[in-house]
């Protein structure tokens, strides 16, 4: 058995469960704690694509994920008659090989793949961490207490694990001027295999329909430079703030919104970035979001979740659990890929929401060329996923 192998994980998304294979394989003894009461379904599609289709591979779960695969075939732009007036195919920004599927359907591929000897808690969650000589001091939020060798925040944007051992959340988060929604609503709003988005300057509302599930999500998305004051346990305000945005809108606006803020799993956050100097501070760490988030614009958050739990259990184990070496090298390696995915956020906001009338306008001219030219698909790096 390695050195430092009991390791606490805190989220049981897709980091914490991935991390945790790796892990239980290489000899340690993980545990991953989970706030709610059970594996999260629902949520937005995500991809699965480059590095992260190969470890999918190594892992055994690659045939579960296709089998689960979204299957979108086009992002359609339409106008408030619902007239498509713009769009491209699916294939024009993804490989061969990569695959879509919903978040909740990849945390429950990953928590089949683990639940059989990996130790999960759900219902609780890290109140208080304090580090020892050779041990973390783990207080949790149900009143028991724990000491691990390790300690690995997965657990997300706002990262309880973060803000206790490594950076306040107001030093970590960038926010890039946008704040999305989404929540469930009815299929009929949606065409099976499309994502149809509606835009205003500024602001864009859509419906995403995966062909291979019998349910649509309404998604949500508006420009809004200040960073506005948020409580993200308070649904009520979250759902308040959509509507005063978007209550006014036409096309199916007011139908999609009265549904998706109906929908207990409703979920509202600001585009932001985790950027900080260091992913670990002794003997705690981060992976996923919670260390690196490059926001659902970039279509990259699955796939460095995959990869940086893999480099991470690979490095613990090339040291042998030495945490102080793992921990460098783990950052060292994974930290170019995050820069670079990253930047790539940036034409993705313009294409999705244009600021202005002509903005909407000349994206729809250069969605024409994205379909003639394949080097002006370089300007555009997002997927359909991202828009989900």
């Amino acid at each position: 058995m390695p050195n430092n192998s009991r390791i606490l994980i805190s989220g049981a998304s897709i980091a914490g469960p991935a991390l945790a294979y790796w892990l239980r394989r290489n000899g340690f003894q993980p545990t991953v704690i989970e706030r709610a009461p059970a594996p999260r379904t629902g949520g937005n599609g995500v991809d699965i694509r480059g590095e992260s289709v190969r470890i999918a591979g190594l892992m055994g779960i690659l045939p579960r994920i296709r089998e689960r695969a979204t299957d979108i075939r086009a992002l359609t732009f339409v106008d408030a008659a619902n007239h498509r007036v713009a769009g491209m195919p699916n294939s024009t920004f993804n490989a061969a090989d990569d695959i879509e599927i919903m978040r909740g359907d990849l945390a429950e591929v990953l928590y089949e793949a683990t639940a059989d000897d990996v130790d999960y808690r759900f219902g609780d969650s890290i109140h208080s961490l304090v580090q020892r000589q050779g041990a973390v001091e783990v207080a949790f939020d149900s009143g028991r207490t724990a000491e691990f060798d390790l300690v690995v925040g997965a657990d997300g944007l706002h990262s309880r694990v973060r803000n206790l051992a490594i950076t306040p959340e107001a030093d970590a988060l960038h926010h890039l001027g946008l704040y999305f929604a989404l929540g469930q609503v009815d299929p009929e709003h949606g065409r099976p295999g499309e994502v149809a988005l509606y835009n205003t300057p500024g602001k864009v509302a859509g419906v995403y329909r995966s062909a291979a599930h019998d349910i649509a999500t309404g998604f949500f998305m508006l420009r809004e430079p200040r960073v506005l004051d948020i409580d993200y346990r308070d649904q009520d305000a979250q759902k308040a703030l959509l509507r005063g945005y978007f209550e006014t809108e036409s096309w199916q606006v007011p139908e999609l919104l009265a549904q998706a803020t109906s929908d207990p799993g409703f979920y509202l956050d600001a585009v932001s970035q985790v950027r900080i100097p260091r992913w670990s501070a002794g003997r705690v760490t981060l992976v996923g979001d919670a260390g690196y988030c490059a926001t659902l614009l970039s279509g990259a958050g699955a796939a460095l979740a995959l990869e940086g739990a893999h480099r991470l259990a690979t490095e613990l184990t090339a040291a042998d659990g030495d945490h102080r070496i793992a921990f460098d090298r783990y950052e060292a390696g994974l930290r170019p890929t995050v820069a670079k995915r990253q930047r790539s956020v940036h034409a993705g906001s313009a294409m999705l929401v244009p600021a202005s009338r002509p903005g909407i306008w000349l994206r729809n001219q250069l969605t024409r060329l994205l379909l003639l030219q394949p080097l002006a698909a370089k300007v555009f790096q997002p997927t359909p996923a991202a828009a989900a």
